[in-house]
């Protein structure tokens, strides 16, 4: 994927350790570590916000990984110091697509704010360290807080009477990012109810999004030709567990391939199955 000068204004989902090495001294970035927990120093400048514990997902009802309300995360994004105005790159550790989740979930959680100049650095810390050359600070850096407003977009999440809609209608492709395993039943996670996925969903495992070997994403080509392999190539609504692993695969489908109209379930399988009534394939008879 080609990068544009440091300074540009246009919007990259994704930008190499190159990139943003020359972009270090650029006033208006933003690098967020978002490492659970971080480990082996963080690239200079970078703050830092513990995925797994800062708050950007919430429990809701007993339904965990749902996306906090707007109030709560404007207060998390302006206690950091980030304000409206800033390119934030966001830096996972990059060792594996779960992992890049966490970078790729938090970029979606921006893009629902109406935050359009976000990142994800592909290839997360580990690219970055890859290069002996690159500079390795010793710890997270800090900005005063700020006020942070949010401008609320839609047609990025999709909520369960939608999930319930595409469920019974059958046009709207559902991808399931999970392994063979749980999307066949043969295992689950501990936050599903029961095994089994979403009655027409098809598999495409999020490891086929995202090269741990290579520490990068997939090209535009190689993701769009996945999806139209699957069949999910048409707006698909994208689901997991707890709409973790799913926003490595929104992340590819809508930001780095361009497919339109890419949603996220972010209440996924735990969200699906916990109430008895609703349909699950590869379930329990």
């Amino acid at each position: 994927m080609t990068t544009d000068a440091p300074g540009s204004d246009t919007q990259r989902p994704l930008v190499d350790s190159a990139w943003l090495k020359g972009a270090l001294d650029r006033p208006d970035l933003v690098i967020l570590d978002v490492r659970t927990p971080p480990s082996g120093g963080f690239v200079p400048g970078s703050l830092h916000s513990d995925y797994a514990k800062a708050g950007w997902r919430a429990t809701v009802h007993g339904v965990p990984g749902l996306l906090p309300d707007t109030a709560f995360l404007e207060g998390l994004i302006g206690g950091l110091g980030i304000g409206n105005g800033d390119h934030v790159v966001l830096v996972a550790s990059g060792l594996n697509a779960p992992d890049m989740g966490n970078a790729t979930r938090v970029y979606w959680t921006f893009k629902t704010l109406g935050h359009e100049r976000v990142s994800v650095l592909d290839g997360g810390f580990a690219a970055w360290t890859a290069d002996p050359a690159n500079p390795v600070a010793n710890a997270a850096s800090s900005r005063p807080a700020t006020v942070y407003t949010a401008t609320p977009r839609g047609g990025l999440r999709a909520t369960l009477p939608e999930v319930e809609a595409a469920v019974a209608g059958g046009s709207v492709p559902l991808l399931d990012t999970r392994s063979t395993d749980q999307f066949e039943g043969r295992a689950k996670s501990p936050q599903a109810r029961v095994p089994g996925t979403l009655p027409g969903a098809v598999l495409i495992e999020n490891g086929a999004f995202y090269s741990a070997a290579e520490k990068r994403f997939l090209s535009a080509d190689a993701v769009r030709a996945l999806a139209e392999q699957a069949k999910a190539a048409d707006a698909p609504i994208t689901f997991c567990n707890t709409g973790h692993l799913a926003t490595v695969s929104w992340f590819a489908l809508s930001e780095i391939a361009g497919i339109e109209g890419v949603r996220l379930y972010d209440g996924s399988m735990s969200e699906w199955t916990a109430d008895p009534a609703r349909p699950v394939k590869n379930g329990p008879a």
